[in-house]
């Protein structure tokens, strides 16, 4: 299977990162299976960052991993009521989960105000998980421990266009 990953790096050997914002499923290295969703992720970066260049690190990983009896590995089917409160209590730094490889919907900022309404009271559970569903969510796998991360074959990085 491959896997991407958008930076402003070329990233042969990734690392568990533990940054200053608070992501999806805690601390780890985010992949996608989607090329555009990459792409999006590095010049989202170079754009915060004011970086100059940003690339598209390509991977491969053996499907085998995720079926792996030893591997402790969280799927979220779709965005639901666990997906949801899985990525709210990441994202509030309460959470400390104990997997190796989570896989789900990216919680993508363009869906921070449905998530503000959900916690403040105003949008049910049920109205908060229609409002997601009808974003078009891509996934994202991330690599929580060395025994995943190592799994991860580096292929090659693309230079991106530098956004103008």
């Amino acid at each position: 299977m491959k896997l991407y990953h958008g930076s402003i790096a070329q990233i042969e050997q990734p690392e568990i990162i533990k940054g200053e914002r608070l992501l999806d499923f805690g601390y780890g290295f985010y992949t996608t299976t989607n090329q555009d969703q990459a792409t999006r992720w590095a010049f989202s970066k170079q754009a915060r960052l004011g970086s100059g260049q940003c690339y598209l690190n390509v991977y491969e990983i053996e499907e085998a991993v995720f079926s792996d009896p030893v591997i402790r590995f969280l799927e979220f089917e779709e965005p639901n009521r666990e997906w949801l409160q899985f990525v709210i209590d990441n994202r509030r730094g309460k959470q400390m989960h104990g997997y190796d490889l989570v896989k789900g919907a990216v919680a993508n900022d363009t869906l921070y105000q449905t998530f503000t309404l959900y916690e403040s009271g105003v949008l049910s559970l049920e109205e908060t998980i229609v409002r997601l569903k009808v974003h078009q969510l891509f996934d994202q796998i991330s690599f929580h421990t060395r025994i995943v991360i190592e799994q991860l074959h580096f292929i090659e990085a693309n230079t991106l266009n530098i956004i103008k």
